[in-house]
C-alpha cells in the first residue's frame, strides 16, 4: 500500500509562486506514473500534469503549460509541482496521484491518492 501526502499549499497572491510537495511511502515509488490534478468548488477534477517513473513529462495541461512544471526526486520518494505565475483561477484544492499498473494519466487509472492541499490565489 502506497500513502501520498501533499505539502506546499497556501496563499499567495497572483503573480507568485508556490511548490507543492507529495511524499511517497513505500519502496516502490520509482516504479510509479505520477500525477498533479486540482479542484475547485463546483468543478471536476481536472488533470495537471503527468510524470514517467524515468521522469519524462507525459502531460501538462494547457491551462498551466508555461507556468507549471511537474518533476520527481526518486531518491527522495517525492514528485513536486511548482507553479509560477499563479492566477486566482489557479485557485483549487491539489491532489498528487500514482500508479504503478500500465496506463493512463486519467482520473480512473491512477490507483493511490493524496488528501489534497489547498492553493488560494488572490487578485
Amino acid at each position: 500500500q502506497v500513502q501520498l501526502v501533499e505539502s506546499g499549499g497556501g496563499l499567495v497572491q497572483a503573480g507568485g509562486s508556490l511548490r507543492l510537495s507529495c511524499q511517497a511511502s513505500g519502496r516502490t515509488f520509482s516504479s510509479y506514473r505520477m500525477a498533479w490534478f486540482r479542484q475547485a468548488p463546483e468543478k471536476e477534477r481536472e488533470l495537471i500534469a503527468c510524470i514517467r517513473a524515468s521522469g519524462a513529462i507525459i502531460y501538462s495541461a494547457d491551462s498551466v503549460k508555461g507556468r507549471f512544471t511537474i518533476s520527481r526526486d526518486n531518491a527522495k520518494n517525492t514528485v513536486y509541482l511548482q507553479m509560477n505565475s499563479l492566477k486566482p483561477e489557479d485557485t483549487a484544492v491539489y491532489y498528487c496521484a500514482g500508479s504503478a499498473r500500465s496506463g493512463t494519466c486519467r482520473f480512473f487509472d491512477m490507483d493511490y491518492w493524496g488528501k489534497g492541499t489547498q492553493v488560494t490565489v488572490s487578485s
